[in-house]
C-alpha cells in the first residue's frame, strides 16, 4: 500500500494555550493556539495503541522515573510526549470507554469498573475506534486486558474487533480465564505469564498483517496489583516487583517496536502509549496529587506519547491540554474512517500530536467519580466542586460514602501550582464563575443519572469552613444545628462554653 509521507513546518509553536473568558457558549474556550504544521497527514496508517493497567504519571524514565523503561523512553525521543493527557474518569472501565468511544463513561454505562458479577457493560449503541475502522477496511484485533463488560453482546469482537486475545478484566478478579475470542485457554490465566503472551500474539499479529491497514489493540494487565511477571524479569529490577511488571511491559514495547522494524511496517504504523489512570497502592504520580480513584491530577493525568518516523517531529513536549476521549475523533480522520452521527465529546488533537497546538475549540474538560462530577478543567484552570467524604477503595464510614457539593469551590492554576495545594477561588471570581457555568450546561445534556448525582450532592453540602483540600464532612441545613456536625444543636454547644466560662459546669 502506498504511504505518503510529510515534512513537518519549520518552527512549529510549542506554547501552551492560555485561557480567555468569553461571553457565549460555555464561557471557557482556548482561544490562543500555536502554530500547526501544514503538511499533510500520514495516508491511512496503521495503528498500535499500547494502554497499561494503572501505571502512573511518573513512572516511566521520560516522566521522571528511576524504573528503567528504556524503549518506552525512546519512543519519546523519537516522537512527541504529552505532559497534560488525562482520562475523564481515574477507574478501569470508564477510562477505557472514554478511549475507544470519544465519550464520557458516564454517556455510556461505564461509571466505574466492571466486575465479574456484572451483567451489563459498556452501552452497544455508541461506536467504537475499532468499529468505525473495521467499516473503512482495517483489519482489527485486541489484545490484553478487555474489561468492558463479558456478556456476549458487550465482547470484543462484537464492539469492532476481528479478533480478541486476553482476559475479560483485572488481574484482582477471579477466576481470569484467558481466552481466544470465546474460546477458553485457560480456566484461570497463569498471571505471570499475561506480559509475555500478550507480547507473542501482537508480534504474530505483526508478521501476518501486510495485506491491509490495521489497528492493534495491546491492553496490558500490569502494573495492577497483585504485580506479576515472567521468571526473567521477577527480582531484576531495584524497584520492586511493580519494576518488575514494568520492566517487563518495557521489554514488550521493545519487542513490538522491533518487529515493526522487521517488517518494514515502521514508517507506516503510529504508536501511542499510555495508562488508562494514575497509579493505585503503589507506582508514582510524578509528585501530583490524589492516585486511581481520586480527580486530583494523580488519578487522572497519565502519560501519552505517540511516535511515527518520519511523520511526528522527534523529541517534541506536548503541553496542550488533552483527553482520552479524543484519541476516537483524531484516529478516525486520520485514518479516514466515517465517525458516527452522534455529537463526541473529544475533538481531533492531530495538530498536537504533529506538534503543534489543539486547534479544534473545546469545552470544557470534565472528570467524575462513578456519575459524580467533581471537576472541570479549561486550559491551566481546574474547579473542584464535588468531593467524596472518603477516597474510593477505603472503609466506607457509618454514613457511607457520599459525594459533597463543595460550598466554597476550590480553584487551582496548574501552571504555577501542578500539585493542586493552593486555592486561588477568592482571587479569580470570574474563572469560577465561568468554569461553574460550563458546569452547569454540560450538566443539563449529561445522562439523568449524572444529573440526579449532581442534584443529590447539593443536598449533602460541604463544611463550609472545611480547609481546602479536605476531603469533606457534609453537614445538616437544617436550622438550628452546627456547621460542623450534623445533629449538633449550636445552642446547647454554646450553653457548654458559656458554664466553661463562669466555672459553673
Amino acid at each position: 500500500m502506498n504511504r505518503r509521507k510529510f515534512m513537518l513546518a519549520a518552527g512549529a509553536s510549542l506554547a501552551a494555550p492560555s485561557l480567555a473568558i468569553a461571553s457565549e457558549g460555555t464561557g471557557i474556550e482556548d482561544a490562543e493556539r500555536g502554530a500547526t504544521p501544514k503538511g499533510p497527514k500520514p495516508h491511512r496508517p496503521n495503528v498500535i495503541v499500547m494502554i497499561c493497567d494503572d501505571l502512573g504519571y511518573g513512572d516511566l524514565g521520560c516522566y521522571g522515573s528511576r524504573i528503567v523503561t528504556k524503549n518506552i523512553d525512546r519512543l519519546a525521543g523519537e516522537g512527541v510526549r504529552f505532559t497534560h493527557h488525562s482520562t475523564p474518569h481515574p477507574v478501569c472501565s470508564a477510562s477505557r470507554a472514554a478511549l475507544l468511544t470519544g465519550l464520557y463513561p458516564t454517556r455510556v454505562n461505564a461509571p466505574g469498573a466492571f466486575s465479574p458479577l456484572d451483567v451489563d457493560g459498556m452501552s452497544t449503541d455508541a461506536a467504537t475506534l475499532p468499529g468505525v475502522l473495521k467499516d473503512s477496511g482495517y483489519k482489527t484485533m485486541a489484545i490484553g486486558k478487555w474489561h468492558l463488560g463479558h456478556a456476549e453482546q458487550y465482547w470484543p469482537t462484537n464492539r469492532g474487533f476481528d479478533d480478541f486475545y486476553g482476559v475479560p478484566y483485572s488481574v484482582d478478579m477471579a477466576p481470569l480465564p484467558l481466552m481466544q475470542d470465546r474460546k477458553i485457554l485457560e480456566d484461570d490465566a497463569d498471571r505471570d505469564l499475561l506480559t509475555r503472551k500478550y507480547t507473542d500474539a501482537a508480534v504474530s499479529f505483526l508478521r501476518q498483517s501486510h495485506a491491509k491497514p490495521f489497528f492493534l489493540y495491546v491492553a496490558y494487565s500490569y502494573p495492577h496489583i497483585p504485580l506479576h511477571s515472567s521468571g526473567n524479569f521477577r527480582g531484576r529490577s531495584k524497584l520492586g516487583s511493580y519494576g518488575d511488571a514494568m520492566e517487563e511491559i518495557d521489554w514488550s514495547v521493545g519487542e513490538i517496536m522491533n518487529t515493526l522494524k522487521q517488517t518494514g511496517l515502521e514508517k507506516d504504523t503510529l504508536v501511542l502509549f499510555t495508562s488508562d489512570h494514575g497509579p493505585w497502592y503503589e507506582g508514582s504520580t510524578g509528585e501530583l496529587r490524589g492516585r486511581k480513584g481520586s480527580t486530583y491530577e494523580g488519578g487522572v493525568r497519565v502519560p501519552m506519547i505517540a511516535t511515527m518516523p518520519g511523520s511526528l517531529p522527534k523529541g517534541k513536549v506536548v503541553d496542550a491540554v488533552t483527553s482520552h476521549m479524543d484519541i476516537m475523533p483524531t484516529l478516525a480522520n486520520l485514518c479516514e474512517a466515517k465517525l458516527p452521527g452522534r455529537a463526541l465529546d473529544g475533538v481531533d488533537i492531530w495538530d498536537a500530536f504533529s506538534g503543534g497546538q489543539v486547534s479544534q475549540v473545546r469545552k470544557a474538560l470534565l472528570s467524575f467519580s462513578g456519575w459524580d462530577l467533581q471537576t472541570v478543567r479549561a486550559g491551566k484552570w481546574k474547579l473542584h466542586v464535588s468531593r467524596l467524604n472518603v477516597p474510593l477503595y477505603l472503609p466506607i464510614p457509618k454514613q457511607g460514602r457520599i459525594n459533597c457539593a463543595l460550598q466554597h469551590p476550590e480553584l487551582y492554576d496548574l501552571s504555577e501550582d501542578p500539585k493542586e495545594s493552593y486555592n486561588i477561588a477568592d482571587r479569580h471570581p470570574d474563572v469560577v464563575a465561568a468554569l461553574q457555568k460550563s458546569v452547569e450546561e454540560q450538566v443539563a445534556d449529561l445522562p439523568e443519572a449524572v444529573q440526579k448525582a449532581y442534584a443529590t450532592a447539593r443536598e449533602h453540602p460541604s463544611n463550609p469552613w472545611m480547609p481546602a483540600d479536605a476531603y469533606p464532612e457534609f453537614v445538616s441545613t437544617k436550622p438550628g444545628t452546627s456547621v460542623w456536625r450534623e445533629g449538633a444543636d449550636a445552642d446547647v454547644v454554646m450553653q457548654r462554653f458559656r458554664a466553661l466560662a463562669t466555672g459553673s459546669h
